[in-house]
């Protein structure tokens, strides 16, 4: 079979690159292509991975290569150093050492080649893989330390530089800082000062002016974005509360924190107000003065975000439950601007192409979805009866397997009392328990799907039989209701979310204004 050679960047060799010392992939590809011609190991295929990431859910080639790995389709793999492969947690370095055994793939390095069939090998192997970790985590607490000292000295230490900044070597001294650049500086003065201020018209008449009017500004002005197609509010209001552009240095504001939802690790950055942050004066030069900033910060304080209803009722029954399947953002509602026109269900994103539409047929389709739920819905209880049996077929099921597997626990014990009384030699009982072990394991995994199945459709069952008097009240007193915020209280009860998509306009060379594709969502797990 074929060889192929795996290729990835470490944090060390990051920092090399930044030395000067050249590229990294294409160093040690040269390497492994060297070591291939002298073991004639034939034509090799490279994968080469791009991104960086501690875990293999975060690097996508280095899953491909293990599920090509499990397929048996790799006689060997070329690494630098088995570290390459797994600098993850026990779980990720149990993966790859798995899948390599399992296979019986070898890992070539240019030290020595590693063959899982070998007992001696593969322990070495878990063992390399183990004071992997153990580096990473030396290296990453040693950077952590290095730029949190950089930090307190004032020095810059984010990967990017904020926008009217670039980010500059320390003359005499390692590290970095920032540099104004001019044009982007007059940008943000700008906008500090329109927020803290006021905004100046033509007639030099100064008015309050907001986060969003402000991106509106911008962007009527044709000012070149930072990372978007246009300003937005959320630009602006992060701008407005970095304390970079009065010449200060805060890290650790946002720390990241890892948690476990659904056996998947999930990210998450939450703001840090405790005296782990660090906040203190830049070695770098303001661009607004500390008077500018607390003024700024003083009006926020002022201005807050309202809460719908803080001073105005909801105006629309839907708010908060339609959501636009091409970019993800809630819907809403737009009045109609003249009163032979009626209001419209839009997606308010500027660079979103979803095309709104008439708000009452939006809502009549949605009576009309939960009109087809509860025809199925109470065509499912009718059905229970029939289901019964199918759920006292899984009830019987459970006690054979639970029968079973007490069957089990007691031949164990007697295997156990055989071997006291000298009727079993040592050998013979321990392959009688290996049996009987792996048949109480299989069991119990059976007897706990069984369970987990009988469970959840029976909950599935009760959450639409207490719905079912729910969506018939709604269909029921929706239209008798006047305010939308009432109307918008019901349908919380039973939506989850509703995904509009449209893509032609109504009325437009004979197409409809009600061609488009709604998806509901109830409330059921």
């Amino acid at each position: 079979m074929p060889y192929c050679a795996y290729l990835r960047k470490s944090r060390v060799d990051i920092e090399a690159e930044q030395r000067g010392e050249g590229e990294t992939l294409a160093r040690h590809e040269k390497a492994l292509r060297e070591l291939a011609q002298r073991m004639n190991l034939g034509d090799i295929v490279y994968y080469r991975e791009i991104v960086s990431g501690e875990t293999i859910s975060q690097r996508p080639v280095m899953q491909q290569l293990l599920s090509e790995v499990e397929e048996n389709m790799w006689d060997g793999v070329l690494v630098m150093e088995v570290e390459r492969l797994a600098r993850g947690d026990t779980i990720d370095q149990g993966i790859v050492s798995q899948c390599f055994k399992y296979s019986g793939t070898k890992i070539i390095t240019p030290s020595k080649t590693y063959d899982p069939k070998n007992e001696f090998d593969e322990e070495y192997f878990e063992f390399g893989l183990f004071m992997s970790r153990r580096e990473y985590k030396t290296i990453n607490r040693r950077l952590q330390r290095g730029r949190e000292a950089s930090a307190k000295e004032g020095k810059w230490v984010g990967a990017r530089p904020p926008y009217g900044y670039k980010k500059v070597k320390i003359e005499k001294d390692k590290g970095y800082t920032l540099e104004i650049v001019p044009e982007e500086a007059k940008i943000i003065k700008m906008i500090f000062d329109w927020y803290a201020y006021g905004y100046e018209d033509e007639s030099g008449k100064i008015t309050p002016i907001g986060l969003q009017a402000i991106a509106r500004k911008m962007n009527e002005m044709h000012i070149p974005p930072i990372r978007h197609d246009y300003w937005q509010k959320a630009t602006i209001r992060d701008i407005l509360a970095n304390p970079v552009y009065a010449g200060k240095i805060r890290w650790g504001y946002r720390k990241t924190v890892k948690k476990t939802k659904n056996n998947q690790q999930v990210l998450s950055r939450p703001i840090n107000y405790d005296e782990s942050c660090i906040y203190v004066d830049g070695l770098h030069d303001a661009i607004v003065s500390e008077e500018t900033f607390e003024k700024v910060r003083h009006n926020s304080e002022l201005r807050p975000a309202m809460p719908v209803g803080y001073k105005k009722e909801i105006v629309g029954s839907l708010a908060g439950l339609i959501v636009c399947a091409k970019c993800g953002r809630k819907m809403v509602f737009r009045k109609a601007p003249t009163p032979q026109k009626k209001p419209y269900l839009v997606c308010h994103a500027r660079a979103c192409d979803n095309v709104g539409a008439p708000y009452h047929l939006v809502e009549e389709r949605i009576l009309s979805g939960l009109q087809t739920l509860l025809d199925k819905y109470e065509l499912d209880q009718q059905e229970i009866k029939s289901k019964k049996a199918e759920d006292n077929s899984l009830k019987d099921a459970l006690k054979h397997i639970e029968s079973e597997i007490n069957t089990l626990q007691k031949q164990l014990e007697k295997a156990q009392d055989l071997l006291e009384q000298e009727v079993y030699t040592i050998d013979e009982y321990t392959n009688r328990s290996k049996i009987l072990k792996e048949k109480i394991v299989k069991s119990k995994e059976d007897y706990n799907t069984l369970h987990s199945e009988l469970e959840a459709k029976q909950k599935l069952e009760f959450q639409k039989e207490k719905i079912i008097p729910e969506i018939k009240h709604i269909l029921s007193v929706f239209n008798e209701l006047e305010k939308p915020g009432d109307k918008n209280e019901l349908l919380k009860r039973i939506i989850d979310k509703a995904v509009y998509c449209k893509e032609i306009h109504g009325a437009f060379k004979g197409f409809s204004a009600d061609q488009f594709d709604l998806t509901l969502y109830p409330k059921l797990q």
